[in-house]
Parts: structure tokens; sequence; C-alpha cells
């Protein structure tokens, strides 16, 4: 089956699009990229998205208006990915607004915001979506779900295999060896921390909105980070806590930003004047490499760690990210045939075919349900 996959990070930069063939074992199946591409926000949606997802008041129709804008760009995401209409299927994520990882009193929840109904119209092709729900109602924390992907269309190797995604959001999965003692042991994954969240907000702020991001680290490079700072802060609570857990821009946003800032004027003993941004950014990439490193230190010993995402075009982050997980060899999950913007749109084609399928998308391992469960609701064409 060719299916079209949409996926929209935490970044919110963008749609990418993934056009793959699936055949075979759902759990193992034989797949094919046969067409990428990736569109761009428009800076004001861009924007409109982020302060969305930072908790700004929306009144009813702005939320309506928003909805529209960011089903559009899909829209037109699918046709550039797409032309001829090869897709029998679309499989999209939508835009994360908020999320809210289980607790011991309450249910989790997540909010991804997609008109699919417009989308399957315009598209004239079933569209599955809303792929976090079913493991939310079971418990579970609804992220990450690529895990589980990764799992079915990477083979094992000798030794743990790692990935990692450094969207705004850095996921973690940890695959197990082809062989020995191990190679029955579940799937592992959770959300890290921040990747890039921290990094493009503090561009943004510090540069008066003239770019939206370090390219290539190049800023960064220009400052010194504060380790002993880097170390205060992996031992907060979200980084001591162990899987299953997720987060989001809920937890590493602006304020977020703010609070991590103030703490570096403080220590420059400059309260009252805005942090040096050379050495801000320099510590904020050092940290988000830091947060991976201590995690995979604390799991089974790693034969490799493959990044996707966009941060692995920022040459400083893969730098620290290789120092700090000395032992283990980093390299671009590209040299597999997986793009670094590939990854989680065909992840999200291969949950909306194991969806056709009947195929559970989620593993208990990572998310934390109860049980396995087939993820994602179709809508057809009108």
């Amino acid at each position: 089956m060719r299916v079209l996959g949409l996926m929209s990070g935490t970044s919110a930069d963008g749609v990418d699009a993934v056009l793959a063939s699936f055949s075979g074992r759902p759990s193992r199946p034989s797949w094919r990229i046969l067409e990428r591409s990736a569109l761009p926000y428009p800076p004001q949606l861009r924007e409109a998205l982020v302060a969305a997802g930072q908790g700004q008041p929306l009144r009813a129709s702005d939320v309506l208006e928003l909805a529209e804008a960011l089903t559009e760009v899909h829209v037109l995401a699918a046709q550039r990915c797409d032309p001829k209409h090869a897709a029998q299927l679309v499989g999209c994520h939508g835009q994360t607004l908020w999320h809210r990882p289980p607790t011991t009193e309450r249910q989790g929840a997540s909010w991804q915001l997609l008109r699919a109904p417009a989308l399957a119209q315009r598209l004239q092709t079933p569209v599955v979506f809303d792929f976090r729900a079913a493991d939310l109602a079971l418990g579970g924390q609804g992220a990450p779900l690529v895990p589980a992907t990764d799992a079915a269309l990477l083979p094992p190797i000798g030794g743990w295999r790692a990935l990692v995604n450094l969207g705004g959001i850095a996921n973690l999965t940890l695959l197990p060896p082809a062989r020995g003692p191990e190679a029955k042991a579940p799937v592992l994954g959770w959300d890290c921390g921040p990747a890039n969240t921290l990094l493009d907000l503090a561009a943004h702020q510090f540069s008066g909105g003239a770019v939206s991001f370090d390219a290539n680290g190049t800023w960064a490079r220009q400052g010194q980070p504060d380790e002993d700072l880097i170390q205060r802060w992996l031992q907060e609570p979200y980084f001591q806590q162990a899987p299953p857990k997720s987060t989001g821009r809920e937890l590493f946003g602006r304020s977020d930003l703010a609070q991590r800032l103030a703490a570096m004027q403080t220590r420059a003993q400059e309260p009252n004047q805005q942090a040096n941004p050379a050495n801000a950014l320099a510590t904020l990439t050092a940290f988000s490499a830091a947060v991976i490193g201590q995690d995979l230190a604390k799991g089974p010993p790693v034969q490799e760690l493959l990044v996707a995402g966009g941060g692995c075009r920022n040459g400083l982050l893969m730098e620290e990210l290789q120092r700090r997980c000395r032992g283990t060899r980093v390299r671009p999950l590209a040299e597999l045939g997986i793009g670094d913007s590939d990854r989680e749109a065909l992840a999200f084609a291969l949950l909306a075919w194991w969806h056709a399928s009947g195929h559970p998308g989620n593993l208990p391992s990572v998310t934390g349900a109860s049980r396995p469960t087939v993820l994602g609701v179709c809508v057809n064409p009108a």
C-alpha cells in the first residue's frame, strides 16, 4: 500500500511529508520511501502556533482560523510530495498545541490541531489522525509513538541501538540486540527533554525576531557553556524521573527559558542585564546534548546512536552529543536511507498503515499503556 505521512513537530516550523510503500508482515514490513518534501509554515502562522503552544489565550474563532490555516499547509505539503495522487491512505499527526502527561490523579490528554475531514476531502483520500488518544485512554503517555515504528523499520544489530530525534523535544528509542540474552528485551523509549525548543526561542529573543534558530550553532560557537549550571539543571525532577515520560513546550517553553536565562545572569553577576547571547546559546546547546547523554548512561550499554531531526543540521549540537556519549558511535540516521526530516513522517505513514491493517501501534513498554491497541481515527472523503 502507498501511504502519505504528514508530520509537524514541536518546533512548529512546517510540515514534513513522505510517500512510502508498505507490504508484508506489519511487525516487520518491506518498505520504501517513494517521495519526500517539506513545506515551511508562513512566519505569521508559525508564531501563532508557537504562542498557542505556550498557553496564550485564544478566542474560539482564533482557534478555528488557526486550524484552517494549518490544514491548508498540510494540503499543500501533501500535494507537493504526491502530485500524482498515488497515495491510497494518509497518516497525519497534526500540530500539538498542548500535551498533558498522565498523573496518579488523572488521565493524560493531548491536543493535535487539524481539520482532518477537510484534509481528506481536499486530497480525496482517507486520512488517519488523532493517533495519541487511544493510548492515553489506556493510561499511557500517548507519546512517544515513534519507538514502535523504529523497531519495525530498522533491523536489529549485534548490540543495543539507540535513535534520537532532535526536534523541538528530544525523544529516544532503545532497540534490543539481534542476539543474546537481551534479544527478547522490550523496546524502550521516552522524551528526554529539550532539543531545539529553548535554543530556537533564545535565538529568536536575542536577535529581536530576526532569526528563528541558530544556524549550524554558529552563534553558540562564539560563547562558552556554563558546565556547572548544566550539571545543576540535570538534577531537575523531569530529568531524574524514570520512564515512561513525555513532555513538550508546556514544560520547556518560554517561561522555562526565562528562568534559565535568569540563572545565567545571576551566575555572571549581571542581574540587571540580558544574558550574554553567545554564552547562553552555548550553554543551552550543551545542555540539550547533556540531557541525552545522561539518559543513555542510565540505560543498557548502547553500541550506536542514530540521530534524526532538524538538530542534525546544528554542527555544534552534534559535536556536543558525540562528546557526551563517549564510547558510542554517533551517526546520522540518513546513512540508513531515512533523511533528517523523514523519520517522523515515515512513522505516521506506517502508523496509518497499521491502523488499516488492524495492527497495534503503541508499545506499553514505552508509553505505559495497559495494553497494545490500534491507534488513530480514520475519516473518509465526503
